[in-house]
Parts: C-alpha cells; structure tokens; sequence
C-alpha cells in the first residue's frame, strides 16, 4: 500500500497546476474525452492485491483501447468491435472475452460521452489539484464503477479506478498521454492479434 500512495502522488506532480485549481465541469471533462481521438503513454497498474503491472496504452475513441503490459507480465489487453480480449502471450490458446459493454471501461469508450446523464454520475470532486469523477452505467450499476482523475490547465486524464462486480479495485496511473500518436487499427484487431500470437481465433469465455 506504501508503494501505491506514492505512487499516486508522484503521477499526479507530473504535470504542474495550481494548487487549488478550479474543479472540472462535467461538461468540460465530457467535452475533454469526445475530442480524445487518440493517445498512448506509459501506464502503472495497481492490482487488486497490490502488486505492480507496468507497461503501454493506447487508446482510439470510439471503441479500441490496447494495453501492453512489460515483461515478465505474458498479459495482453485489447478492447475493440465491442469486445475485451485478454491474451496470454505464452500460450497457445485464444485470448479470454467478454463484452466490454458489461465493464465500467465502456462508460468511456463510447462514442459520445455524456457525464451528465441522470444516475451515470455517483460523486463529482475536486481534490487538491485534481478533479474526481466517479461513474456507473445507470442502467446496469451491478456492472461497477470507474472513478477518473484529471488535473487541469491543460484537462488530462491522469488515473482511473475501476470498482468491478465483486468490489475488486484495480487503478491505472498514466503518465504524460502523446495525443498525436498516429495508432495503426492492426494494433486493436483482436482476430489479427490472435493469428499473428499462433493462437486459435475463438475466444475463451471467463
């Protein structure tokens, strides 16, 4: 846990603000995430359990998000055509799936993100530098909750925490996002993905 608060608070002085920053709109941070065409960056993952997971991430609204997590992790995450992929590089099996829809990640991916929708919004904050968001599907909040963090001047996404069906937390902390990246659509094909892997392309159920 040490290493997590830490952490979070060294992603968070990345990027200079002013310390009592006016908080975020919901408005401004929908208006922030339609206009996130594409971006990649390095990410840190907190795990459940709290061990550390590093690697990639790519994002390409609508729809198509692709993490690639650093050696020794074999995992490979790809969200594309409605669907989350999640590779075992090692193996010869195909990558497990379920749909992404039924994830809180959705509630971003969609091709227009409207934080104002009645129930979608569970808590709105502003912490020191930073504006928190926490959301849910309001038609589906068994599905559970994503809360996202972003620091102002310029809007930048900087963490999220996904809250999933069981409660389980796992928090991504993202470094500084190259939104000019141009990001080739193979890297979000996951039939493609699971060919060039040597892996058969039917994807294993959870």
């Amino acid at each position: 846990m040490k290493h997590f608060t830490k952490l979070v608070a060294l992603a968070l002085m990345i990027t200079p603000t002013v310390a009592n920053a006016e908080k975020l709109s919901l408005q401004e941070v929908s208006s922030y995430l339609n206009q996130l065409k594409s971006a990649k960056g390095a990410f840190t993952q907190i795990n459940p359990d709290s061990t550390l997971s590093k690697g990639d991430f790519m994002i390409k609204r609508p729809g198509r998000m692709r993490f690639e997590y650093a050696k020794p992790n074999p995992a490979l995450v790809v969200a594309s055509t409605g669907q989350i992929a999640v590779f075992d590089k090692k193996s010869s099996a195909g990558p497990q799936g379920f749909p992404i829809g039924q994830t809180p990640l959705g509630l971003i991916l969609k091709k227009n993100v409207n934080l104002a929708t009645s129930g979608m919004v569970l808590s709105h904050t502003e912490v020191g530098p930073t504006t928190k968001i926490k959301a849910q599907d309001p038609k589906h909040p068994n599905y559970g909750s994503i809360e996202l963090v972003f620091t102002a001047n310029p809007t930048e996404l900087r963490q999220w925490v996904v809250t999933d069906q069981s409660g389980k937390k796992t928090t991504v902390v993202l470094g500084k996002l190259d939104r000019k990246a141009r990001l080739n659509e193979d890297l979000f094909d996951i039939e493609q993905i699971a060919n060039d892997l040597g892996q058969s392309t039917g994807k294993r159920d959870n």
